[in-house]
């Protein structure tokens, strides 16, 4: 009975910390719609959120000071292909997909994720599809595209944008189905930092290569918004996540996660003011009780 508990315990702790992984993430949206008011570029707005986002993490570790034995070359591969996979590869081709795409399109190519890393979960690491989680998947995608089919109407896009934020979804997924084995091996708090850390140098090696040093310097409201990104909508959010799959899987993880298009929309309401039609919230409650579903232990 107590193991029992105990198991109980941390499934209640994992869907928690993916929930707040979720709302951490569904802010990203808005802090760079609020940044592009000042006609800073993508390119330049994710170097500003990836490399202020390092101090932090160098003061998580020191924080912890917990000494851990070297990685494996094994390890260290993963590592450097999850870490461009998850946070560099994946914001790149989002931001730069928006360029010809419209947000209602991004939005509903994006949330197919979740549903990637299902069934990549399945076919490359032979994990069992329980009803519930394909139950839990079709409500969930039914609710999001009454949330968002009022925009489809009025969606325009080339289709080399429409390619690249599917490439983007899909290399998202690709990171959250290969990660739970290396957190397994090295800890989730070493697994995020060493990840988020090669991110920020690959992409302010693509910055030197793209883009004068003088580009950094922006103005004030810029940056307050890029460390909000790097803090709110990346730090936090990504240890959670970290932690969310090492307790209840990438799959469980990912379905959660599909509450994130709705929190946009829900933050954009008070901070963009925009709204939600009458079918928009109907959608909103199919979405939540898809996660619901998949969030039950049983």
């Amino acid at each position: 009975m107590p193991d029992s508990s105990a198991s109980t315990s941390t499934f209640r702790v994992g869907v928690a910390l993916a929930v707040f992984a979720a709302i951490g993430f569904a802010s990203k949206a808005i802090f760079v719609k609020l940044a592009y008011r000042f006609q800073v570029d993508a390119i330049t707005l994710l170097t500003l959120r990836l490399l202020l986002a390092l101090p932090f993490l160098g003061l998580m570790r020191l924080w912890r000071r917990q000494p851990a034995p070297p990685l494996s070359w094994q390890d260290r591969g993963w590592l450097v292909a999850l870490g461009l996979l998850g946070y560099y590869l994946s914001s790149l081709l989002d931001f730069l997909g928006l360029v010809t795409v419209s947000a209602s399109l991004e939005r509903l190519i994006l949330m197919l994720y979740p549903t990637f890393t299902v069934l990549l979960s399945t076919w490359l690491l032979k994990q069992r599809l329980t009803a519930r989680m394909v139950t839990a998947l079709a409500i969930t995608y039914a609710g999001m595209f009454l949330v968002l089919v009022p925009d489809l109407a009025n969606a325009r896009a080339q289709w080399s944008g429409v390619l690249l934020v599917f490439l983007s979804t899909l290399s998202y997924a690709l990171y959250l189905t290969w990660s739970p084995a290396v957190i397994a091996r090295i800890g989730a708090m070493r697994f995020t930092e060493l990840a988020l850390s090669i991110s920020a140098l690959a992409m302010g090696a693509h910055f030197i290569t793209t883009r004068p040093l003088t580009d950094l310097i922006q103005p004030w409201p810029v940056l307050g918004y890029a460390l909000a990104i790097a803090i709110i909508a990346t730090v936090l959010p990504i240890y959670a996540l970290a932690n969310a799959i090492g307790r209840i899987g990438s799959s469980r993880a990912a379905i959660i996660g599909s509450l994130g298009p709705v929190l946009t929309i829900v933050l954009s309401m008070g901070v963009l003011d925009e709204h939600l039609s009458a079918l928009q919230w109907l959608g909103a409650a199919v979405v939540i009780t898809g996660v619901w579903i998949v969030g039950k232990r049983r």
